[in-house]
């Protein structure tokens, strides 16, 4: 798959408050939940850029850069994909769009990126968020990176903060994405989590 106008972006930039420590670095079978999300978007991408304000402590890859927030204070998501907008324009790369992918999310369908190419050839809107059975995922998003410039301002200006908020405010159209055995869109916010994650994991995996 050609993805020269599509960037893949893992925002891993959170705090992990609910979890108790970085759940990027967290196991689940003999890789962390961070490599994990890493492998499944590499299936789909030639290039993947990581945004993490710490130390991710991955394998050093030819086809990952790490970047830290643009906008110091852990600010949330909209700083990480803004980061990821900026970086496009620094480095003078060819992306007219960025694929963000949440790193607590191991088990996430990836052929959602082919629904991202049929929905940029029908040019209906400037932002995607997935859905799984209705609920609204939203960090899993394709932005335009024609988006930089109202997404600065209205961080910097206008204090936004909220995914859910902002692409309201901008407008969004959803991808629905159905599923039987278990949502694979699940995000391990806590350590039960963790344990629901392993179930799957023992189960689904191989």
């Amino acid at each position: 798959m050609n993805d020269n106008n599509i960037l893949a972006v893992i925002l891993a930039g959170g705090k992990s408050k609910r979890f108790g420590e970085d759940k990027n670095l967290a196991k689940l079978g003999s890789k962390s939940l961070l490599e994990h999300v890493i492998e499944r978007v590499r299936e789909k991408f030639q290039k993947i850029l990581i945004i993490s304000n710490k130390n991710p402590k991955i394998k050093k890859m030819d086809y990952i850069d790490i970047i830290p927030d643009c906008i110091e204070g852990n600010l949330g998501p909209l700083v990480g994909v803004l980061s990821a907008m900026k970086w496009v324009k620094e480095k003078k790369k060819n992306y007219k769009w960025v694929a963000t992918f949440p790193s607590d999310t191991p088990f996430f369908d990836n052929s959602i990126v082919e629904k991202y190419f049929e929905e940029i050839k029908k040019n209906q809107s400037r932002l995607y968020f997935i859905k799984s059975n209705e609920k609204r995922h939203n960090i899993f998003g394709l932005w335009s990176v024609e988006l930089m410039d109202i997404l600065e301002d209205d961080l910097v200006k206008k204090n936004f903060r909220k995914v859910e908020e902002w692409s309201n405010k901008i407008g969004v159209k959803t991808i629905n994405i159905k599923f039987n055995e278990f949502d694979p869109f699940l995000n391990i916010n806590t350590k039960e989590d963790l344990i629901k994650a392993e179930k799957i994991f023992k189960k689904f995996e191989k």
